[in-house]
């Protein structure tokens, strides 16, 4: 969560928020009217007035067009993006929206796309050094907003690389586990343009023992790798390196159980749980 040095909400945050309230205002609505006209609380309505919630994508839209304001609350979606991710994940999670293949590979944790809200609710509160609940509650909200690129149309392609250690990984617990892996097997099924493969604990030789990595192309047919670290990430567009790391991605593919194993050893996975 975007905050400034005194711990309040920062002026983007405000900024918006006032200008929310100002075309309610100007449409003759009260909160209450325009969360029943939004399909939101009343709660919600206000603490994004007052800055103390960042207002989602389809939030903005929706006031907009029930606000009649324009544009001019659309127009803040940029502002809000610069409010919700790290500013070295900033391009790529706006790239996202648009892009034509989205990959990646898996070391730690089930991909971003396809964490349930409980499994990102744990994820957050395992952080080390810890965030505050204000501030969990936003990562979690940006991450599930993301996941909106799947139910696109066109949708893109989407294919992951998951190591096996992961679907052991009782991140938040054993029940939370479960429930995730019956989403991920959810989304395996219902989803044509979804493959899953899974990376074998007991492979005897390995492309990805530098990390895991995610992969684009964009809508305009750029290729792009977010590799993660530590430190935090990067975002690699030199063509010769982007070209490396699409050719290590398709060896891992090859190493990995076919999309059909891979949906049983994660229904092996539940059955033990």
């Amino acid at each position: 969560m975007a905050v400034g040095a005194s711990g309040e909400p920062s002026r983007v945050r405000r900024l918006v928020g006032d200008l929310i309230c100002i075309h309610r205002v100007r449409a003759g609505l009260t909160q209450k009217a325009a969360a029943e006209q939004l399909l939101i609380s009343e709660s919600l309505i206000g603490a994004v007035e007052r800055a103390e919630r960042i207002p989602g994508l389809e939030l903005l839209a929706d006031a907009d067009r029930v606000f009649g304001a324009g544009g001019a609350l659309k127009a803040c979606t940029e502002l809000i993006d610069e409010e919700k991710y790290p500013a070295k994940f900033l391009d790529w999670a706006r790239l996202e929206r648009q892009a034509r293949v989205i990959s990646a590979y898996e070391t730690m944790l089930l991909p971003g796309l396809l964490q349930t809200e409980v499994y990102a609710y744990a994820l957050y509160r395992a952080r080390k050094p810890a965030y505050t609940e204000d501030e969990i509650v936003q990562h979690v909200e940006a991450r599930l907003e993301r996941q909106a690129v799947l139910m696109r149309t066109p949708p893109p392609y989407v294919g992951y690389v998951i190591e096996e250690s992961v679907l052991d990984r009782t991140l938040g617990g054993a029940e939370v586990l479960k429930e995730q892996l019956l989403h991920l097997l959810d989304c395996m099924r219902r989803m044509n343009h979804l493959t899953v493969q899974v990376m074998p604990s007991d492979q005897h030789t390995h492309a990805g023992l530098n990390g895991p990595m995610q992969l684009m192309c964009t809508g305009e047919g750029r290729n792009l790798v977010f590799a993660e670290s530590q430190g935090g990430g990067r975002l690699i567009s030199r063509p010769e390196q982007v070209a490396d790391m699409f050719d290590l991605f398709g060896i891992l593919r090859a190493q990995a159980l076919n999309p059909w194993k891979s949906a049983e050893i994660i229904e092996t996975k539940v059955r033990r749980l």
